[in-house]
């Protein structure tokens, strides 16, 4: 199994002058148990080298045993700080493609074309992609093999506009992934906020927040054992 895991570059929350980036338990959960099950895992950003941590996923609060262990393990902490750059990966190297969450994604992979064309790739080869909280953002702008929106009749999930009200971010992201979703036609669906939640439709797999987490990864390894 060789996975390619797809985070964000951009560290700044909007205008608020904090930072941001990607959620560390969405990296780790899914990171610890694809690697146990003896996975390959490539990490991958739109400017290659370091990979940005959410400071508010890096808090006693929002720590897991994942995420515990993450802090601990220092290869994992070198591949972050050294991503592999977008533009060198080939999908043909990889059986399948996961982007932790995090609001960073909202602001460079909603639009970025490298990973937009990535997934796309990935898509037409029938292989599995998977989107965990905010990453959903990643496919506003991906289009299926027709030219409509990739997610248009599809069930999906993500960030709960409510979620998003919850952390006071509603005026900050550049869009709500809620919103985005069922505009471009996805067949949106979540349970309680904070809830673990994932949907899977084909070879596409979303889950709703970080405590989703678990089930995506589960879902995508099941996917890779078919």
């Amino acid at each position: 199994m060789n996975i390619l895991f797809v985070l964000t570059s951009h560290d700044k929350l909007g205008h608020t002058g904090k930072k941001t980036g990607f959620w560390i338990e969405e990296f780790a959960n899914p990171y610890y148990t694809l690697l146990d099950e003896g996975a390959t895992i490539t990490l991958a950003t739109p400017k290659g080298g370091p990979a940005p941590i959410d400071p508010s996923s890096d808090t006693p609060d929002a720590s897991t045993e994942d995420t515990k262990r993450y802090k601990k393990d220092m290869v994992a902490q070198e591949r972050i700080n050294n991503t592999i750059k977008l533009t060198e990966i080939d999908a043909n190297d990889y059986d399948a493609v996961f982007y932790p969450g995090g609001h960073g994604p909202l602001w460079d992979l909603a639009t970025d074309s490298t990973s937009i064309q990535l997934i796309e790739r990935f898509n037409s080869q029938g292989k599995p992609i998977a989107f965990v909280c905010h990453a959903p953002a990643a496919l506003k702008e991906v289009k299926a093999g027709d030219g409509s929106a990739l997610v248009k009749g599809k069930k999906v999930t993500g960030f709960t506009n409510t979620e998003e009200a919850a952390v006071q971010l509603t005026e900050v992201v550049p869009f709500l992934v809620e919103d985005m979703l069922k505009e471009k036609g996805g067949i949106y669906s979540k349970v309680a906020d904070w809830g673990a939640y994932a949907i899977q439709e084909g070879n596409l797999i979303t889950g709703q927040n970080p405590a989703s987490s678990k089930l995506v990864a589960e879902k995508l390894l099941e996917s890779l054992k078919k």
